[in-house]
């Protein structure tokens, strides 16, 4: 399945958000939160405050929760995000990007803006049938979440971090149980 690029944009800082809260936690200051909304060329209001990152913490668990869930019930959490959040589906283009999709006014906070465009996303993946690209990190030590946005849906942790981890502790128990 083809994603349009700001699809695969949201799915991507929401995966991100969602994952700065495992272990170790790396979303805590307000320079954090300038990172993430720059490298997902977010635009729009930013309150730069300590209620902001409150609040990005705070929807953590709720969007976990969407990208993690099953088809049907992603559906019905979708449709509830939508509504509660007064969203509009609109075509604009600005900066360098081309036409693509914002459903709720740049004035919004931050946080219901995230909110949105997660949803609009997961609604995507409902539609293509492609909620199983988001699953959880195959190191039994993470809880974090995987984007597998790979044709042959080959990728099973998420970060090199954990792979690495994986990698050298499977070689490590070869080494240990091979004849020397």
């Amino acid at each position: 399945m083809h994603l349009a690029h700001d699809t695969e944009m949201a799915l991507q800082s929401a995966v991100e958000l969602v994952n700065t809260g495992e272990d170790p936690e790396t979303l805590l200051t307000i320079e954090d939160v300038d990172a993430w909304y720059a490298s997902y060329r977010y635009t729009g209001r930013r309150d730069r405050d300590q209620a902001e990152l409150d609040e990005l913490q705070g929807v953590r668990p709720v969007l976990r929760a969407l990208l993690l869930a099953g088809r049907d019930e992603a559906a019905e959490m979708v449709n509830r995000m939508l509504a509660e959040t007064g969203a509009i589906p609109q075509l604009v283009r600005h900066d360098d990007l081309d036409w693509h999709v914002h459903a709720v006014d740049a004035g919004q906070p931050l946080v219901r803006r995230v909110i949105v465009e997660t949803a609009m996303a997961v609604a995507d993946l409902i539609r293509g049938d492609e909620m199983t690209r988001l699953t959880t990190c195959a190191d039994d030590t993470c809880c974090g979440i995987v984007l597998d946005l790979t044709k042959n849906r080959s990728r099973r942790f998420c970060s090199t971090t954990c792979a690495n981890r994986v990698a050298v502790a499977a070689y490590r128990l070869r080494r240990k149980h091979s004849p020397r």
